[in-house]
């Protein structure tokens, strides 16, 4: 006969409320998951800063890139002059990112970027470089600002790709070589054939000093130490190429004939005690249809770093009268 039907054994009181309490905890466990789900969409859907550092890869090498301010607003691109890296634009990057995302560039050969050796710091390819540094960044358009070197390199960017810059500021950039002062007595001789090797391993902090000594006015002292630092680590193939790249630049086109054939706004900045080039130069710029020259009383070729306000006011004048393309 078959076996009669057993009941079904009924579970133990204490293992029934065991369980309930597991299944309570994996229910609010799911509540907790889902509000922190939503709030990372909302929170990802809210205005942020772009405060941060990367490496990009680009050709030639990995470039050093920075970003401040917030991530929607315009981008605003400063590119820093010879020997130097994008900390030379410290003291007024505060002020920047307040209304622009502020992207800052170590060309290739400065700062923390790639330093290879070979034929590639024409101020061609750096501004390629800087383009392809903005594509990987999402840019569409940008007010791109240039210091001495780094203006050159802003132009070969907008003669490359015009639909991306859609302005230009240069700030104690050398319009052609006929301007060209002294870089000062220390560094005249380091690119002095041989002499300018043998000095270049030599150096300490005190002689780079005295070779930037002719980057700011007469009696100028407060040389961060960073930039001290930039210099030294550079290597003296890309110092000495960069600077040649820069003169084969100006050699081929004088810089206002350059920008007269983009037909972009332009500001052009000159410390009125610039020791390479001369502030007078900076008449030259006048040629372009619309450009507005600006002098920054007491200070030489980099105002940016001895009167980071005034600096900061005059690009800020500048970028708000340029219709804003993102």
């Amino acid at each position: 006969m078959p076996a009669l039907a057993q009941p079904l054994a009924q579970p133990h009181p204490r293992r029934a409320a065991k369980r309930r309490r597991r299944i309570i905890a994996f229910a609010v466990l799911l509540a907790i998951i889902g509000l922190l789900l939503g709030n990372a969409v909302m929170v990802d859907g809210q205005d942020a800063d772009a405060t941060g550092n990367s490496t990009l890869p680009v050709d030639g090498g990995d470039i050093y890139v920075s970003q401040d301010g917030p991530r929607d607003a315009p981008a605003l691109v400063l590119i820093h002059g010879l020997g130097s890296s994008l900390r030379s634009w410290d003291p007024v990057v505060p002020m920047l990112a307040t209304s622009y995302r502020v992207i800052r560039i170590d060309l290739l050969g400065h700062g923390r970027s790639a330093k290879p050796a070979g034929d590639v710091y024409t101020m061609e390819q750096q501004g390629h470089r800087v383009g392809q540094a903005l594509d990987q960044l999402g840019v569409k358009h940008a007010i791109v600002v240039g210091h001495s070197t780094g203006g050159y390199v802003a132009t070969a960017l907008a003669e490359q790709r015009g639909g991306l810059v859609t302005a230009i500021a240069l700030i104690d950039t050398g319009p052609s070589l006929d301007a060209f002062v002294s870089s000062g007595a220390v560094g005249n001789l380091v690119f002095a054939p041989v002499l300018g090797q043998l000095l270049w391993r030599l150096r300490t902090d005190g002689i780079v000093r005295r070779g930037m000594s002719s980057a700011f006015a007469p009696g100028f002292t407060n040389i961060p130490q960073g930039l001290v630092d930039d210099t030294r680590g550079m290597t003296y193939h890309a110092l000495t190429a960069t600077s040649q790249a820069s003169d084969d630049y100006l050699n081929q086109r004088p810089l206002p004939d350059r920008l007269t054939g983009l037909g972009k706004p332009l500001l052009v900045i000159f410390g009125e005690q610039d020791q390479r080039f001369p502030s007078s130069s900076a008449d030259q710029y006048r040629a372009v249809a619309g450009a507005r020259v600006e002098l920054v009383p007491d200070a030489g070729h980099t105002p940016m770093i001895e009167d980071p306000p005034r600096t900061a006011a005059l690009l800020l004048s500048f970028t708000s009268s340029v219709p804003s393309a993102q």
